[in-house]
């Protein structure tokens, strides 16, 4: 806003976003892994050489189309959101190649051991979550066609529906525009989330929303006396503090606590929020920024 820019997209075409730290998205977090592993070179000669940050495709039509038409993904590049990367550490064991995977980014809380022949110590499929009304599963194998990418298999289970899902993720080379391209794209990304975890990866308290035009509203949840606590309400709530009811003050201070932030962080972080969701030129330009690309990453014209 206080940008000599006319409007929000000749401003963002110009931004180089910062990464930020105790803030961080996927690309932040894959590089903040990279950073902490390095001080295995000691021990592991080689391992900073082997690790790399490598995109990932979540938008896979035709598997074999994909993976053989070339042997990267530079054919797929004007049709692609690239807006997720993780950590990949290029192994061998007893001379078989492998991977070792991180994806702070999707809260995996282990490390995944993904090898060329599928063989011990591969890790396979396993529970990623499991919650009352969902269990995700995942997978990742190296693609039969092209061992250049990994195959990510998402398995969701809710009640006697199952939904799966195939992503790609290219591990042949790093990634070297995580910044440029992948932070700057989830900048207007529509989807919004500041979410807490335990060490196992599970789900502990957060906020979401999707961004809209009017009537903007977001859900909350953390652990309660009686459960989990799932909540929502509308940003306007939050345009002027003192108007506030208690009982939604209460809800947002123990939100705060097991988020582990300090004390009224997310209360003045809704207010901001509340802000910025009743700007509506702001939000038109943002939304309008966010439905070109996703256009583009379809092939529209």
């Amino acid at each position: 806003m206080a940008s000599p820019d006319d409007n929000l997209l000749e401003f963002y075409q110009k931004y180089n976003p910062p990464i930020r730290p105790h803030k961080n998205t996927c690309v932040g977090l894959a590089m903040e892994t990279m950073k902490c592993l390095k001080v295995l070179e000691n021990d592991f000669p080689g391992i900073t050489k082997s690790m790399m940050v490598v995109s990932c495709d979540e938008n896979i039509q035709d598997l074999l189309d994909y993976t053989t038409s070339f042997p990267g993904p530079q054919g797929f590049l004007i049709e692609t959101e690239k807006d997720h990367v993780m950590m990949v550490c290029h192994v061998r064991v007893a001379g078989r190649p492998g991977v070792f995977l991180s994806d702070l980014g999707y809260h995996i809380s282990r490390v995944v051991t993904v090898m060329a022949d599928r063989c011990y110590p591969h890790t396979g499929w396993f529970t990623q979550s499991d919650e009352p009304h969902c269990r995700k599963q995942y997978n990742y194998q190296f693609n039969l066609h092209n061992p250049n990418y990994i195959e990510w298999h998402e398995r969701e289970t809710r009640g006697d529906k199952v939904k799966e899902r195939l992503s790609l993720v290219y591990v042949a080379k790093a990634y070297l525009t995580a910044v440029a391209v992948t932070e700057k794209r989830n900048l207007v990304w529509d989807m919004k989330s500041l979410l807490g975890r335990n060490p196992k990866g599970h789900l502990t308290a957060g906020i979401y929303f999707i961004s809209k035009k009017k009537d903007t509203q977001f859900t909350m949840f953390y652990d309660g006396l009686n459960g989990k606590q799932r909540k929502k309400f509308k940003f306007d709530t939050f345009l002027e503090v003192q108007k506030i009811p208690d009982e939604v003050v209460n809800d947002v201070e123990e939100c705060n606590d097991q988020l582990r932030l300090r004390d009224g962080e997310l209360l003045s972080l809704l207010k901001k929020l509340a802000t910025i969701m009743s700007d509506e030129e702001f939000m038109d330009e943002l939304l309008e920024i966010n439905d070109k690309v996703v256009q583009l990453s379809a092939g529209e014209k």
